[in-house]
């Protein structure tokens, strides 16, 4: 039977629990989602996309494939964005220049210039920017956009409030992503919105999600459907839980799909993508049409890695490096003996990016989450214990 002492000890760590006003990180030791899988990560990064006006502007299109052009504006020589991001400029055309990858039917071109910052003209905007990615269906090629982080991360919640507009023939992404030397070997989960399909329905998949045969492979995707009657043309927070155990995915903070199948198991980048190829699976767009992924802010929380960042293509050909600083795994913090005494929520707050604390405990960060609502309970019923024995 447990001492007086000992229920004292823990009630007390159990009572430091806090409700309080959102808070900066370096107040976390750790954060915990919500949600059906819930799991500790000890990073926060929140790249906002809502106040940037004096980078606001729309290039006009390259027309020519061999030119992929420049960083639209000086944000993306910032620091903010330069340190976690890299634009990417490369190419479907196979080795040779001979032929496309894939089932590809149209050469895509990847350019930093479809990538920008837009002014929100909506009637009730609610952000006077917005970050865009543009592809354009051109006479000889498809010009496309993405950019992919410069680190790697080992497991993350990664959210991103966005919308899909324009031309059936595009797969607008964000997913996470590990090269393999055979399609057996990549590790990937995400979420790929195809401008033919219905607005209210998106793909969830850890990839691959077929074999080298064509065969499909049903068990690594989800067709899911958006909730409340939303479309991925409406502004809406669309979320990836990667864990160990599984990827669960969320719109507008209801659970809309979660597979165990083939979850990835090692570091991996986080990329986003704005593309068309004319393939069986983009679909092939209409000539002059043109699709956006339109973005408000990106957040994650997530366990980082020591990385040499990325083996694609730069742009200026070499090969993307960084840095995530090391904290690493939660039940191997090297920085604080104690473990994770400050917990925090980025979903219990009013206000995107920012973060509030759950608890704080004299003891190290447990190794399973406390269900919201459990904690108060447990005090009032170590209460009634410790009165008992007195």
């Amino acid at each position: 039977m447990l001492s007086i002492r000992s229920l004292y000890l823990q009630l007390a760590v159990l009572s430091t629990v806090v409700r309080g006003a959102s808070i900066g990180d370096d107040e976390c030791d750790c954060y915990l989602t919500n949600g059906t899988n819930s799991a500790y990560y000890s990073q926060h990064k929140f790249f906002d996309f809502r106040d940037l006006g004096k980078y606001a502007g729309v290039p006009d299109v390259i027309k020519n494939a061999s030119e992929t052009g420049d960083i639209t504006s000086d944000y993306f020589e910032s620091k903010d964005w330069d340190d976690s991001w890299g634009i990417q400029d490369w190419s479907n055309r196979k080795s040779g220049g001979v032929s496309l990858s894939g089932d590809a039917s149209v050469l895509m071109v990847n350019s930093p210039n479809n990538i920008y910052i837009e002014k929100n003209e909506d009637n009730d905007a609610v952000s006077d920017t917005f970050l865009t990615m543009r592809t354009v269906r051109l006479k000889n090629f498809q010009t496309a956009a993405e950019f992919e982080s410069v680190s790697t991360y080992h497991y993350l919640s990664l959210r991103m409030l966005a919308r899909v507009t324009g031309s059936a023939g595009a797969c607008m992404a964000m997913f996470t992503y590990l090269e393999g030397d055979e399609l057996a070997d990549v590790q990937e989960a995400d979420i790929e919105i195809l401008t033919r399909d219905p607005k209210n329905r998106i793909q969830y998949t850890n990839q691959p999600s077929f074999t080298d045969d064509g065969d499909e492979v049903p068990k690594a995707t989800r067709n899911g459907t958006l909730p409340e009657g939303l479309g991925w043309d409406d502004w809406v927070v669309h979320r990836l839980d990667w864990t160990p155990s599984r990827s669960v995915w969320y719109v507008a903070g209801q659970e809309v799909a979660s597979i165990e199948f083939q979850t990835p198991k090692d570091p991996a980048q986080v990329l986003f993508n704005a593309w068309s190829d004319g393939g069986s699976w983009s679909g092939n767009m209409s000539l002059n049409g043109a699709a956006y992924m339109q973005i408000q802010w990106i957040e994650m929380v997530y366990n980082g890695t020591d990385s040499e960042g990325s083996d694609k293509r730069s742009l200026d050909g070499r090969p993307e490096t960084g840095h995530v600083e090391r904290r690493g795994m939660l039940a191997s913090r090297e920085d604080d003996e104690n473990g994770c005494k400050a917990v925090c929520s980025i979903d219990e707050v009013d206000e995107a990016g920012k973060t509030k604390v759950l608890w704080k405990s004299a003891a190290s960060c447990v190794t399973a989450p406390i269900p919201r609502g459990w904690t108060t309970g447990l005090v009032v019923m170590g209460i009634m214990i410790m009165t008992w024995f007195v």
